[in-house]
């Protein structure tokens, strides 16, 4: 039966690129298998879907026939399904997937690297700071609920003063045989032991307070060092720093990822930092000196030219954001703004009047 790629992604027949990529990566983050609740086939066919439908050529190929032909593949038209039996007959030899028995007919099958089954899963936080914390670095602490080492047990999983025993069932391989009959004969591979559901051990007593998970659910804090020069949806990778593994196994990694919050005078661009300064018209045509604020909440005394037009826009080198390189600052950058006044007194009117007439 044929895939519906769209259905799969969750998006329309008619979604952009940027649709299709957005739809794939929300759901590769909910489904992957490393995640507490991934489904690896859901993984496998949310891949698969985006490989076609972000691929121009692949795309106009599966919205015309259905399908992808690549290579030698079967030309259009053509359905591997008749080959073997019309559809929706019972015209079956039981080989189930064809792929697989042609892969232990030729003696491809053979006991499959283990996936790391006790490894714990990654974990994200969100982290928001202002915008003067990127000045310099920023030390904030965290909470997270998340699966720790279980302290009866260390983690092992075991009841303490018991031993964690090779199964009898794989020997430690977390696979056992199975032979399958079909109808070119009996073949031989390899599935997942049911004893130690692939872990290739068990414990002799499973641990009275993790139930021989080697973890338990509870709070830890965490020292956070944000870098400075940081910007929003940065993300920083902390490895080890997630979810404990099972049974002893590695644990996942943690990834904060930084929120800055808008400021309400400045605007941040990159490293640079913008803000708009308000001149009366008598600063603008005779000139003046300002104080003008930074972001480390210092004033700096800033001389407006005489003539300034509205709009001008002045740079102060070095008194951005801090580079997330390390090296050197961004600028800040003024943008004047003279004001027309709106209301004006006697006094002003007849002042302006006089200019006027002075041709002003």
């Amino acid at each position: 039966m044929t895939k519906d790629y769209y259905k799969i992604l969750g998006v329309s027949r008619n979604a952009s690129k940027e649709e299709v990529k957005r739809a794939y990566y929300k759901l590769a983050h909910k489904h992957h298998p490393d995640k507490g609740g991934g489904d690896e086939k859901k993984f496998k066919d949310i891949n698969e879907a985006y490989q076609v439908l972000s691929d121009n050529k692949k795309r106009s190929q599966y919205d015309k026939f259905g399908k992808v032909f690549e290579g030698g593949g079967a030309p259009p038209g053509f359905d591997f399904q008749w080959s073997w039996g019309k559809p929706n007959t019972d015209f079956d030899f039981g080989l189930g997937n064809l792929g697989e028995v042609v892969e232990e007919i030729f003696g491809f099958n053979s006991p499959r690297r283990r996936k790391d089954f006790k490894r714990g899963e990654s974990i994200e936080a969100i982290i928001e700071i202002s915008l003067e914390d990127t000045l310099r670095v920023k030390e904030k602490v965290i909470g997270l609920e998340k699966m720790n080492s279980c302290p009866r047990c260390q983690g092992v999983g075991a009841e303490p003063g018991t031993k964690v025993k090779e199964c009898f069932s794989c020997r430690a391989t977390g696979q056992v045989q199975q032979v399958r009959k079909t109808f070119f004969g009996s073949f031989t591979q390899y599935v997942t032991c049911p004893e130690c559901r692939a872990e290739g051990y068990k414990p002799e007593k499973p641990c009275n307070v993790c139930r021989g998970e080697g973890r338990i659910k509870g709070q830890e804090k965490l020292t956070i060092f944000i870098p400075a020069g940081v910007d929003t949806d940065q993300i920083i990778k902390l490895e080890g720093k997630g979810a404990a593994g099972r049974k002893g196994g590695k644990p996942g990694d943690l990834y904060i990822r930084v929120l800055v919050k808008k400021h309400s005078l400045f605007e941040r661009k990159g490293d640079d930092l913008y803000i708009s300064i308000p001149v009366s018209l008598s600063q603008a045509a005779l000139g003046d000196e300002l104080e003008i604020p930074t972001l480390e909440g210092k004033k700096i005394l800033l001389k407006i030219p005489s003539g300034i037009e509205s709009g001008k826009i002045l740079r102060i080198s070095k008194k951005g954001i801090p580079r997330f390189s390390g090296y050197g600052r961004g600028n800040l950058y003024l943008e004047l703004v003279v004001n027309t006044p709106k209301k004006l007194t006697k006094r002003q009117k007849e002042l302006l009047e006089e200019l006027k007439g002075e041709g002003i």
